[in-house]
């Protein structure tokens, strides 16, 4: 039915169902654009599209295990992805380049001193992946101040004058002897400035520690002891790499050398089974050892069950009749040390009365020695006398042949 055929009261309800139908939608589209807007920040903020990325580049012996979209670690932590894995030119002294990013803020972990990229075995099929240590001491590798090159020594001092304290050195100072003057990082004064002028270099390196910018602008290059000003874009920080081999790589060394092992397994393998022999052997031969033992331990068994007996080692010893024959022999010792003891005891009777008679001769001659004091000068006499005699005897003719004397030696 047409429109104008409509009472006026169904108009104004259709025009007020029309608005309503409208503002739904409306709403619906706002509703359904602000969800997919709310979509696209959150997946840009967890993906960290609005942080600051540090491009860096490593040289690897091979791409084996990385990946493009791969994640790289830092102390456990996915901190960015590889970007690139290319092979390089021919003649270049480096296999292949593979370039990643880390994000803001675990790109500012890394320094100078310790930092490096380390390339893992991350499972059993060949998967590696890619790891950065932090450091504590050093130089930042990447930084977000931007670094000036002053050519003019005169305007830096203006810009130090100007604003004392917030210029700092992004290289370091050598002077003529190559010794270390300033360090990059070193506040910049007046003093200073006249220092390194007195060196006259080509430029200066700075930076103004107030400034920083939504983005990587300089690293650091060691073999110009300066940071190096990026190229948005195309420039990126270069990083020690520190490679393992693949895991296939060290399975197949692994075997090789398993191989080249088994040799010497088998043969150990054989000298063990010709222990086991030799050790069933002896087995066997102890065993009919003991059989041939069993008698002696018998016997023995015997025998101590006999020493354990009152007097069983004196019957062992002498006999079964050694124990009587040695109580007698006993008894007869007994005896003769009691007659023995009464021998003796006689024996110092007797020698006691001799003893006394000695000693009544002995009183005897001294009290007669005592009582004629010219007894022991006429015995004296006496015996002079009688060898006088003698003498004169031996000189007889008569008697001469009855006292032999030795002849006079001859001379």
């Amino acid at each position: 039915m047409p429109l104008q055929d409509l009472t006026p009261q169904l108009r104004t309800r259709l025009n007020r169902m029309e608005r309503a139908v409208g503002w739904f939608v409306f709403l619906a589209t706002a509703l359904l654009l602000f969800g997919f807007g709310y979509y696209i920040y959150h997946t840009a903020e967890r993906k960290g599209w609005f942080k600051i990325k540090a491009p860096f580049h490593i040289y690897v012996q091979t791409s084996a295990g990385l990946n493009v979209g791969d994640p790289v670690y830092m102390m456990g932590f996915a901190v960015g992805t590889i970007t690139s894995v290319e092979p390089q030119p021919p003649r270049s002294t480096n296999n292949v380049r593979v370039e990643f990013e880390v994000q803001e803020p675990y790109f500012r972990h890394l320094w100078t001193d310790g930092s490096v990229a380390k390339i893992n075995g991350a499972d059993f099929l060949g998967k590696r992946q890619l790891e950065v240590t932090r450091a504590t001491s050093g130089y930042a590798l990447v930084v977000t101040q931007p670094v000036t090159a002053f050519t003019n020594l005169d305007e830096l001092a203006q810009n130090v004058a100007r604003a004392p304290g917030q210029w700092q050195l992004s290289q370091e100072v050598f002077d003529e002897n190559s010794n270390l003057l300033f360090h990059a990082y070193d506040t910049l004064t007046a003093s200073n400035l006249q220092v390194i002028a007195s060196l006259k270099p080509d430029s200066i390196y700075a930076y103004n520690n107030t400034v920083n910018r939504d983005r990587i602008v300089a690293s650091w290059d060691t073999r110009y002891h300066h940071y190096r000003i990026f190229r948005p874009g195309h420039d990126s920080a270069w990083l020690r790499a520190v490679e393992t081999p693949p895991v296939s790589d060290q399975l197949q060394a692994m075997i090789l050398q398993v191989q080249g092992a088994l040799p010497g397994i088998l043969s150990l393998t054989n000298k063990l089974a010709a222990v086991l022999d030799n050790a069933a052997s002896a087995t066997s031969n102890l065993n009919t050892t003991l059989v041939a033992a069993q008698p002696a331990v018998t016997n023995f068994a015997a025998i101590s069950g006999q020493l354990r007996e009152p007097g069983g080692l004196t019957a062992w010893a002498l006999g079964t009749n050694g124990n009587d024959q040695l109580q007698t022999a006993l008894t007869n010792v007994n005896s003769l040390l009691v007659n023995t003891d009464t021998n003796l005891n006689d024996l110092a009777i007797s020698v006691g009365a001799t003893l006394e008679n000695l000693a009544g001769i002995t009183s005897n001659l001294n009290v007669q020695v005592q009582a004629n004091s010219n007894m022991l000068g006429g015995i004296s006499k006496a015996v002079i006398d009688a060898d006088d005699l003698v003498q004169g005897l031996k000189r007889h003719w008569l008697l001469r042949s009855a006292f032999k004397t030795n002849a006079p030696a001859k001379k």
